[in-house]
């Protein structure tokens, strides 16, 4: 029975701190897939915030620009840009974020998550 003492403690050290490091990977996942999601819908709401009838890509991007810092910070507003593209003969405003990935809570790497959103214009 001797031989047994202080296993327990080695035991929930080990398997806590794995614990620990799953649960902090799970974590940053979700705030990778969070931080996506926020860049795909500012784009989106630019492009149809753009594509309105006297509106001008330019506009998209202010947009854009906005929802991103409102949203996450102004580190993700940094690369915006949109314009006019033709897809099969249908007038596009298309809106691309180019935004850090975050690795470390919402640090990381500049431009390296590039998303897209796309609305198509009104016609007058």
């Amino acid at each position: 029975m001797t031989g047994d003492r202080g296993s327990a403690v080695v035991d929930f050290v080990l398997v806590g701190g794995l614990v620990v490091v799953l649960f902090m990977a799970v974590l940053q996942l979700a705030i990778v897939q969070h931080v996506r999601a926020t860049c795909i819908d500012a784009a989106a709401e630019g492009a149809r915030y753009g594509a309105h009838l006297g509106r001008e890509p330019g506009d998209a991007a202010a947009r854009t620009v906005a929802l991103l810092r409102a949203s996450l910070s102004d580190a993700y507003a940094r690369d915006v840009s949109a314009h006019r593209v033709d897809a099969d003969g249908l007038a596009l405003v298309r809106v691309t974020v180019r935004a850090p990935l975050p690795l470390v809570g919402l640090l990381g790497p500049a431009g390296t998550l590039e998303v897209d959103g796309h609305a198509p214009v009104e016609a007058p």
